[in-house]
């Protein structure tokens, strides 16, 4: 598993925080529909979280996570929840079960801790794609150029470019 990008990606979300105001991060942003950067932040951090907590037990449901609403609104405890999933992501692989409500029916499939972070980072750049668009509102942010693209399209981008 490649956790150098996991730690990568959520470096990039740290610098974009440490960017931000209180007030611009938990301001609601109409091309958002009216969520704002920090409640996008909040459910990256919280499906991070949600994965090394369940790790131990290898039952993982991300619909039962805790939700912290000082994680959309304080900007330092997103970077301190930043930091912690950074240092806790290095496990070894491990078989989990996935469980998940569909349909007022609860499914559950074998997976693994690899997978399920891949998965994660991927999500992760999906929302910081949805984060840089309401940060092109705000003056004086400056983004990487990586920042919310999947690393198949950076990789792309890079073969047109020859």
């Amino acid at each position: 598993m490649n956790f150098s990008a996991v730690r990568h990606t959520l470096e990039e979300l740290k610098d974009l925080l440490n960017q931000l105001s209180d007030k611009d991060f938990a301001l609601p942003i109409l091309y958002l529909g009216n969520s704002s950067v920090g409640e996008h932040t909040r459910h990256i951090i919280e499906m991070f979280q949600c994965l090394l907590n369940s790790y131990e037990s290898g039952l993982l449901n991300y619909d039962d996570r805790k939700r912290n609403n000082l994680i959309q609104t304080d900007t330092n405890f997103a970077i301190q929840s930043i930091n912690d999933i950074i240092k806790s992501i290095e496990k070894e692989n491990k078989n989990i079960v996935l469980k998940q409500l569909l349909f007022k029916a609860y499914t559950e499939i074998e997976t693994n801790y690899f997978r399920e972070l891949l998965y994660n980072l991927e999500h992760c750049i999906h929302h910081q794609a949805l984060i840089k668009v309401a940060v092109f509102q705000m003056e004086d942010i400056q983004l990487t150029e990586t920042f919310g693209i999947a690393s198949s399209t950076i990789e792309y981008r890079k073969q047109c470019a020859q």
